[in-house]
């Protein structure tokens, strides 16, 4: 009977114990968001900060102005004309892993990518490669302590943060200004070219520190999700060659990809990539398995009930994209890869409206879900018709979570160049044929 009792007592203090813990995860978990959108933004930003989520302070209260700005930044029209430099920067980034002699780090090169995304499509800049290079470096100091607790001490992660955002900042008024000084040999309205003239309609002229800031969080925005989802996206490919075998037939039904292997020639369009219903189904997938973000958090605006506990009204809530993906009733064999769930037969996701929710639900949806998406599906395309690539290690990389999804060791992965057959160029070969006769 002691033991009985002793085993009770220690059951007890180990459940509070893990109450307790959850309960301060939480509330250091909230407290940190709000320490990273802080950290994003200098002291002086006046942009309003957002009731009710933890997102970027750009983005304010529904109804702000600068929502119906971000709806023109991800519209329809926007989208179009970020397509064909998207699809460059990619073929680019393809080309570079192809011609690298040794096996490449899918998910730190998958973050350059997003990064060279972002500042050349997205913000159209003009910064030369070099700087661009130290430009990465500096950001990825600035996110890699984005978490950092709040301690202003010499060689702290705080300090090292906000010494890597007052230098990224730097570079961004230099590459802003430039902008603005030259308009000329422009082809399109990239996202802060519609920042800057959404918010003069609106009879709002944005100082350089709210540019520099909207420009630092849309960087922000675009960068660790993708990179995430682009990483995953490439390892189902490696472990499922069916499914990319399948993905290249679709692409040579709309003649995007010859019957002899090679692509054709062309940039890419929305509506093309709107009738490929099977690479729509492959990035569900991905995003469904591979959601890079665990969950999100909301203020409770009423008061409500789940499954009989009262959730009162003013309470921080913490929503899990995982979780839900998981235990969702409407999705058969939950942890298998399967695009084909999402076909027009199956439709696994049309039963009900928060089964499935990569990019969150409600009115605070992630905005720039649609670039995203198409992000994804050029980059499948790009991989399906012009890369051939093998894993370099012998088995899978473990996946961890945190800060967002990725493999352990990144994903090492050996890219080749194609010839028109796409048959694989080996290094030597490539060489040869590239050389001064």
């Amino acid at each position: 009977m002691l033991f009985e009792g002793l085993e009770l007592v220690s059951a007890l203090a180990t459940l509070a114990a893990c109450l307790v813990s959850v309960t301060l995860l939480l509330a250091v978990s909230q407290q940190l968001w709000q320490l990273r959108w802080a950290a994003t933004r200098d002291k002086s930003c006046k942009l309003p900060i957002p009731k009710g989520s933890m997102g970027f302070p750009l983005i304010g209260e529904t109804g702000h102005w600068l929502l119906q700005v971000f709806s023109k930044i991800f519209s329809h029209e926007a989208l179009e004309s970020y397509l064909p430099k998207i699809q460059l920067v990619i073929q680019d980034t393809l080309r570079a892993w192809s011609s690298h002699p040794e096996a490449i780090n899918v998910y730190q090169e998958a973050q350059k990518l997003t990064f060279r995304m972002a500042i050349r499509v997205l913000l159209g800049f003009s910064i030369p490669e070099e700087d661009l290079g130290h430009l990465f470096e500096v950001y990825q100091q600035f996110v890699e302590n984005v978490f950092s607790l709040p301690v202003d001490l010499p060689f702290s992660g705080y300090r090292r943060g906000i010494q890597a955002r007052q230098i990224l900042q730097k570079g961004l008024e230099k590459a802003i200004r430039e902008k603005l000084q030259c308009t000329q040999g422009k082809d399109y309205s990239d996202a802060l070219d519609l920042l800057i003239e959404s918010s003069k309609e609106h009879g709002k002229e944005m100082t350089m520190q709210e540019l520099k800031d909207g420009t630092l969080e849309l960087i922000f925005a675009a960068y660790a999700t993708t990179a995430s989802a682009s990483t995953s996206l490439i390892m189902q490919l490696l472990k499922h060659p069916a499914v990319l075998e399948k993905l290249r037939e679709e692409l040579r039904a709309h003649g995007i990809l010859h019957s002899g292997g090679c692509p054709c020639e062309g940039t890419l369009r929305l509506d093309t990539l709107s009738g490929l219903r099977y690479l729509d189904c492959v990035i569900k997938e991905v995003m469904r398995l591979f959601t890079p973000i665990s969950g999100g958090y909301r203020t409770v605006l009423q008061t409500f009930e789940l499954d009989g506990f009262q959730i009162p009204k003013g309470w921080s809530v913490m929503y899990s994209i995982r979780d839900t993906h998981d235990t969702a009733p409407v999705f058969k064999d939950v942890s298998v890869f399967d695009p084909d769930r999402f076909s027009q037969a199956r439709s696994e996701d049309k039963d009900g409206r928060f089964h499935y929710l990569p990019f969150g639900g409600g009115v605070r949806t992630c905005l720039g879900k649609h670039l995203a998406k198409l992000f994804l599906k050029v980059l499948a395309v790009e991989l399906a018709s012009t890369s051939r690539f093998e894993l370099a290690t012998r088995t899978f990389p473990r996946i961890t979570l945190v800060p967002v999804l990725h493999p352990v060791d990144g994903l090492s992965v050996k890219f080749f160049g194609l010839d028109s057959n796409q048959n694989k160029i080996l290094p030597e070969t490539e060489a040869m044929l590239s050389a001064t006769v």
